[in-house]
């Protein structure tokens, strides 16, 4: 048996039953392979309710540049808020959770882990390199693959009838190609290799296929997350904020950043940001996802080519029906709480440590945290907690490379 065939024969576990984690499950299911879906305790009761009885349906326009479609109804073959029994006889872990929720998830799964499983982080989001450091707070030595991923394999969001969680997904797109990385790099070609076996990632694998980046840093540069949502949610929030009161219709539920917030200031802001991405990627010795400016003048931004090309663009002057509905509907939403505090801060970070300058990224933590009443500044994610601060440059690059660790002095 093929390492592909024995992967494939084992059930894959899903940690996390949120949108991402469900639909990711549930379209493996219907590409055939057999699926535990695992939540936390304390949010079983709302994310697992009636998922037994009902399964999960795959439904939406699922836009991409090949056509590819899977719709149906999946039922999980086991749905669980017992870690070692989700993860029994599985080779295959993904962790579909938000960034901030990763801590709690990884301090369930290090114990449980054995020798020969590989870890998918959807999206990574540095969730690589806390669980890793993780591992050696809890003295886990088993071998492991440890990788992440640039983003999910869609834009995926649950149908709610009257705030009532339905049993349907939709899928606003499906990816054609996606960029992950493992930590460290020299398990990259089997992490790569093995997405290969997640029915979730068949439109990837048949469409352009995976590209690997340059450690897992480089996931987390190209992680479109920050660069669009920030700027687009906070330059536009006054249109959100209005949109379905004083115009727009009567259905606030209607507004999307990419719709109705973006235009050509805003993407300027976007490309600045993204600028100093590659200036902080460049300082550090790795590499990021590159796009040409065109490709931020339009609704679709850098996310039109994860789906649709690289000659993806759709005019200010048109309108983006796809994305209607996708929000943000508030100032206090992931798109700010979480890709802030992640993302920003820790590019604010390795600013300092590698001497890069980043006020576009700063002025988005400052007004993030003066929009949201928060202090981003003080509660964001750190270096500290990726076990990075310590590290030289040198240092950084050989852990992320080959995996030479050196612990910090006590």
């Amino acid at each position: 048996m093929t390492f592909l065939e024995e992967l494939k024969e084992s059930p894959i576990a899903i940690l996390g039953a949120g949108a991402v984690g469900k639909a990711v499950g549930a379209d493996s299911i219907l590409a055939g392979n057999r699926v535990h879906l695992y939540e936390l305790p304390e949010y079983a009761e709302m994310s697992l309710k009636h998922v037994e009885k009902t399964g999960i349906i795959i439904d939406g326009n699922q836009n991409n540049l090949y056509g590819f479609e899977r719709r149906g109804k999946a039922r999980f073959d086991l749905v669980t808020t017992d870690i070692r029994e989700a993860v029994k006889g599985a080779k295959l872990i993904i962790v579909a959770v938000p960034s901030i929720a990763h801590d709690r998830f990884f301090e369930e799964l290090v114990p449980v882990l054995e020798d020969g499983m590989i870890v998918h982080i959807i999206p990574d989001n540095f969730g690589s390199l806390k669980l890793r450091k993780k591992m050696r707070e809890l003295h886990c030595d088993k071998k492991i693959i440890v990788g992440g991923w640039t983003s999910a394999p869609y834009g995926a969001r649950i149908v709610k009838e009257g705030g009532v969680l339905t049993p349907r997904i939709e899928l606003k797109y499906r990816a054609i190609t996606l960029r992950g990385a493992a930590l460290p790099m020299t398990d990259q070609d089997i992490f790569l290799e093995s997405s290969k076996v997640i029915g979730s990632f068949d439109a990837i694998t048949e469409g352009d296929g995976v590209t690997g980046g340059q450690t897992v840093l480089d996931i987390g540069f190209s992680n479109v997350n920050p660069v669009l949502h920030c700027p687009g949610t906070i330059l536009g929030a006054s249109v959100m904020e209005n949109f379905g009161r004083v115009f727009g219709g009567n259905d606030p539920y209607q507004y999307s950043i990419y719709s109705h917030a973006y235009s050509q200031s805003v993407a300027e802001v976007q490309y600045a940001f993204y600028l100093e991405q590659v200036q902080l990627a460049e300082a550090i010795g790795v590499d990021l996802l590159r796009y040409p400016k065109k490709n931020f003048m339009s609704r679709t931004s850098i996310l039109g080519p994860e789906y649709m090309g690289d000659d993806c663009i759709v005019p200010f002057e048109e309108q983006f029906p796809m994305a209607y509905g996708t929000g943000p509907f508030s100032i206090q939403d992931r798109y700010i709480t979480e890709d802030v505090p992640v993302g920003c801060h820790i590019y604010h970070q390795l600013g300092k440590k590698y001497g890069v300058a980043t006020p576009v990224i700063d002025s988005m933590i400052t007004l993030g945290s003066v929009m949201t009443g928060q202090s981003f500044f003080e509660t964001g994610l750190t270096l500290e907690d990726l076990d990075l601060a310590h590290l030289s440059a040198e240092e950084t690059l050989a852990y992320l490379e080959k995996g030479q660790f050196r612990k910090a002095e006590a």
